[in-house]
């Protein structure tokens, strides 16, 4: 399990040979094959099999609860268990920026304000609050990406049951049971969140991100 390699030495040129040569063999476990084979989905995976894919996705509803993760590497790297109370749930979001309506007003075409408009928020955190709206008694512990199309982007979302007892008896995910992890999806608290307040970056030009953008006047982004 996990992505442990196992190393074995193999003598060359019979087992009564002291001198012999040793070779190293690494038997790489599954997760390791999965990770190599998403970091290049479009090399590794045919062209055909991820437009099926992709077919089958959009026929789906828009939230649709899964029973097991498509990137098991990424899942466990997100603290995904294969365990009662973790959800698993599969959305998807339009790609590009807002979509907004024509003013019925009196100004230039170039300022009515309708095109390349940007959302402060990524896509992956929009697409993890929307999961959140729609299953109101669990909690989003992480998302990532699987897939997108012309027109979508497709993610995963890892949703935990703070009220399970398996999951407040679980020594790594009963952190998310206490009442201050209430709604984090919404505070920013996951990794999408974290990165859309600026959070990953530290060091020089990061003065103004901390403790929050709100109290330096959003003037750290």
């Amino acid at each position: 399990m996990g992505g442990f390699s196992i190393m074995r030495d193999a003598h060359i040129g019979g087992a009564g040979r002291r001198n012999a040569p040793k070779v190293t063999i690494m038997a790489r476990s599954l997760h390791h094959a999965v990770r190599e084979t998403w970091k290049r989905p479009k090399d590794a995976l045919s062209k055909d099999y991820r437009r099926e894919r992709m077919a089958q996705w959009r026929r789906e509803p828009v939230i649709n609860r899964i029973e097991r993760p498509t990137r098991l590497d990424a899942a466990r790297r997100m603290g995904y268990k294969a365990k009662q109370g973790v959800v698993m749930v599969r959305t998807r979001v339009r790609r590009g920026g807002l979509r907004k309506s024509k003013i019925n007003m009196k100004r230039k075409p170039s300022k009515m304000g309708m095109l390349k408009i940007t959302m402060a928020k990524s896509i992956k955190r929009i697409a993890e609050e929307r999961v959140a709206r729609k299953f109101p008694n669990l909690e989003v512990l992480n998302s990532y990406w699987v897939g997108e199309d012309g027109k979508n982007k497709f993610f995963e979302i890892i949703l935990i049951d703070p009220s399970h007892p398996s999951i407040q008896n679980d020594k790594q995910l009963g952190w998310i049971t206490k009442n201050r992890h209430t709604g984090r999806v919404y505070r920013g608290k996951t990794s999408a969140g974290k990165r859309g307040r600026g959070l990953h970056n530290k060091g020089k030009g990061a003065e103004k991100l901390r403790p929050s953008l709100k109290a330096n006047l959003n003037r750290g982004k």
